[in-house]
């Protein structure tokens, strides 16, 4: 990624906060800032004084309530107006990938007012209105999957407005291993210039000179799992966990990372015995009268295969300038693992990239000693500089010729600070062959987002390497992926439960060991029985589930969850929707009450507190992501 330094609004000591900068992925720094100042967050207003317009973000609490395999989390960020006239706000904040947003409300002073969800071009009408006649109003609109921005207009001197969003999401195991993620900062994307869809504007957003942000963070997670855990751990952060039960905990931020919103916060645990939580929920007459189900059936035990198919690994490698540092470090660690790991008979080619690219030989190589030496030397020469062209790197990388006896894997190592994702999907989508891609994401605040929808496009698997210490683990959870898939061929049958609606539609192979998860509507009684049958590396798979027996009845989440499944799959990884689908998405988003890229929360106060409606508008600077230079 080219952070471009020498367009920058500059930071000053005396006094400027921070300018709301117009170029793609600008950051604000000075030689001279002291560290009191450039940590702040407030605004530096065009023809204002800044000494007197401050808005700063001031905190962001997260209340995270995890019961079974779904999380129901609450955001509430206050805002607060310390200048001397009135503000709007416009604020670029994260998000899990797999959030389903269905609701919002906002409050000011004593009065709450519920948003409501709108289609998207009339939401921003709403709320371009409210705050023509001053009322204060706010707006949630999706840019990413991951990347929301709220605007908050028409914030008084010395008002405090909080607003507050509600998503849920399930939270599947890998290997054993719950892993709930909540991101807390948006890292700087690399754009090319002349970007017109309204959906990257958010690349533009100003970035403090600091990795620590100048608003307060807080995260406490309630956790209740129906088998005891055995073990938790949150690399991310300090924390306190105090035990209510076996199966119970809560876990809350230590004082010391009150300004920990710099870095996903991650948050791990296993149940005893390594279990998992599976089985068939069922959530009878949701809002339109539907029922939904969620089937979670724990995978056979993965079996080592005796013979392995020789493969061809093409390694595609950011060496761009987000990457310089503790992120390069950490992919040169875990590279060498992966090709230090690579058996005789295969072989394997390197493609760096950054604004331009570098490849190490014409034709895929022997994984000889000699060749593997030339590779290491390759990766340790290297330093992070230049913008970042992940796609025409892929495009290079699939070029290559290749054996048709070889299975052939692309291993895509990247922070991810990409704005354009979406042409990488499809071209890898429409050009994968016989090969599967694999992405690792590099850092502490990695756009999952991409991580996750090159490994969908590309039938492979995501990881995320948070710092060279994990490097060997991760390298070798690859290579069993690899060698040898849990669950290949399924099909799924559906004996005397009347089903419709399903997600997905069709189950990829199982790489990973994690359940198989499937979610759907029915008809009529909660009976028959559910079929699932494949090839494991022991021979045949066959589970049967029986419905009659499944838990609930009252699974609220469900329909959230299905619908967001379904948005996913029309909307979040496909570049050029057609105008049908555009419907599906804007239809489902106002039918199930969630955020999409169509569909937007609006939340307007009805009383007129800024007559005059001379309101600034502001941009709230961002904290660069922890380790990024």
């Amino acid at each position: 990624m080219n952070i471009n330094r020498d367009r920058a609004w500059i930071l000053l000591a005396a006094g400027l906060a921070m300018a709301t900068a117009h170029i793609p992925a600008a950051v604000a720094e000075s030689s001279t800032a002291s560290p009191d100042h450039s940590l702040s967050p407030y605004f530096f207003i065009e023809g204002g004084d800044p000494k007197v317009d401050h808005l700063p973000l001031e905190k962001t609490d997260v209340a995270v309530d995890i019961s079974g395999v779904i999380a129901n989390v609450t955001v509430r960020q206050t805002y607060k107006n310390e200048g001397s006239r009135a503000i709007n706000a416009r604020y670029v904040f994260p998000a899990s990938t797999r959030a389903a947003v269905h609701g919002m409300k906002m409050t000011v002073g004593d009065e709450v007012v519920e948003a409501k969800i709108h289609e998207r071009g009339e939401a921003r009408q709403i709320y371009e209105t409210a705050k023509r006649e001053g009322k204060t109003a706010s707006l949630l609109e999706e840019q990413r999957p991951n990347v929301f921005t709220m605007e908050v207009g028409n914030i008084m001197p010395g008002d405090t407005v909080k607003v507050e969003l509600r998503y849920t999401e399930l939270i599947v195991p890998t290997d054993g291993t719950y892993e709930l993620v909540y991101p807390t900062v948006v890292g700087p994307r690399f754009a090319s210039e002349g970007s017109t869809d309204s959906h990257d504007q958010f690349v533009a957003s100003p970035y403090l000179a600091s990795h620590r942000p100048g608003d307060a963070f807080s995260i406490k997670v309630h956790l209740e799992s129906g088998i005891p855990v055995s073990k938790l751990s949150v690399p991310s952060h300090a924390v306190n966990v105090a035990w209510t039960g076996k199966n119970r905990a809560r876990i809350a931020l230590d004082k010391s990372e009150a300004h920990g919103g710099n870095r996903d916060f991650i948050l791990d645990y296993r149940l005893a015995g390594g279990q998992i939580q599976s089985g068939l929920l069922l959530q009878r007459g949701g809002h339109h009268g539907e029922n939904f189900f969620l089937l979670m059936m724990e995978p056979p035990e993965r079996v080592q295969l005796a013979e392995i198919v020789p493969r061809e690994y093409v390694f595609i490698v950011d060496v761009s300038g987000s990457m310089g540092g503790f992120p390069l470090d950490t992919a040169k660690a875990l590279l060498k693992n992966l090709v230090g790991s690579l058996r005789p008979t295969d072989t394997f080619n390197v493609v760096l990239f950054s604004g331009s690219q570098y490849l190490m030989a014409k034709r895929s190589l022997p994984a000889n000693a000699a060749n593997i030496d030339q590779a290491l030397d390759v990766i340790d020469n290297q330093r992070g500089g230049g913008g970042t062209y992940l796609l025409p790197a892929i495009q290079s990388a699939m070029a290559l010729p290749t054996d048709s006896d070889r299975s052939r894997s692309f291993v895509v190592i990247t922070d991810g600070y990409i704005a354009a994702e979406k042409p990488v999907f499809d071209y890898i989508r429409g050009h994968l062959g016989k090969a599967n891609v694999f992405a690792f994401g590099i850092g502490a605040g990695v756009n999952r987002y991409l991580i996750e929808g090159i490994a969908r496009a590309g039938l492979g698997e995501p990881f995320v390497v948070t710092g060279p210490e994990h490097a060997e683990k991760i390298a070798r959870q690859f290579s069993t992926y690899i060698e040898s898939p849990v669950l290949t061929h399924i099909n799924v049958r559906y004996d005397g439960f009347d089903t419709y609606d399903l997600e997905p539609a069709s189950v990829p192979d199982l790489l990973a060991k994690r359940p198989l998860v499937i979610f759907g509507k029915w008809r009529g009684a909660a009976t028959g029985k559910i079929v699932v049958t494949g090839t494991a590396g022991s021979g045949r798979f066959e589970k049967t589930i029986d419905v009659s027996g499944a838990a609930g009845g009252s699974n609220p989440a469900l329909e959230y969850l299905w619908a967001r499944t379904r948005i996913a799959d029309l909307a979040d990884f496909n570049n050029q929707l057609s105008e049908d689908d555009k419907a599906t998405v804007t239809k489902l988003g106002l039918a199930y009450n969630l955020l999409t890229p169509y569909t937007s929360f609006v939340a307007v106060h009805h009383k007129v507190r800024n007559a005059a409606g001379d309101a600034a508008d502001v941009d709230q600077p961002l904290a660069l992501p922890q380790n990024i230079n």
